[in-house]
């Protein structure tokens, strides 16, 4: 039985509550067996375990981070999802730039595809170059 496209977003915003609490255990089981996560197009990265070390490195550059969905669209077994994230860059290394304290805001495109009630793939769109320019001014 398919999910309808309310319990889709349902899935997705459970997922991505998950992530921005940095739980990646809990993100974990929203994924199906076969999961891909597309950095960008041509990207992919497969597995639980390797979106995982993913987000993590991302995130793990912020000291404090927002991230929040701010629109969800489901077609069939499709969800859009439009998110913000915000934090300041106090940490770690981002995209292989030194932390300065500065606070960084950018938006997401995220694009994930629902098979047997979790989530089979993960399509992420959104500006290095933006985030880039943030991390060094």
């Amino acid at each position: 039985m398919k999910n309808t496209r309310e319990e889709n977003k349902q899935l997705v915003r459970k997922f991505y509550a998950a992530v921005d609490k940095e739980d990646y255990e809990a993100a974990s089981a929203y994924l199906h067996k076969d999961f891909t996560f597309y950095v960008q197009v041509d990207q992919p990265i497969p597995g639980a375990d390797g979106f995982v070390a993913s987000e993590k490195k991302n995130f793990d550059a912020f000291g404090e981070f927002d991230f929040k969905i701010v629109d969800l669209i489901a077609e069939g077994n499709k969800v859009a999802a439009f998110m913000i994230h915000e934090g300041k860059h106090s940490k770690n290394p981002l995209m292989g730039l030194a932390p300065k304290g500065n606070n960084i805001r950018f938006s997401l495109m995220m694009w994930l595809t629902i098979e047997e009630g979790k989530i089979i793939e993960k399509r992420a769109h959104f500006d290095r170059t933006d985030i880039a320019e943030q991390a060094t001014m």
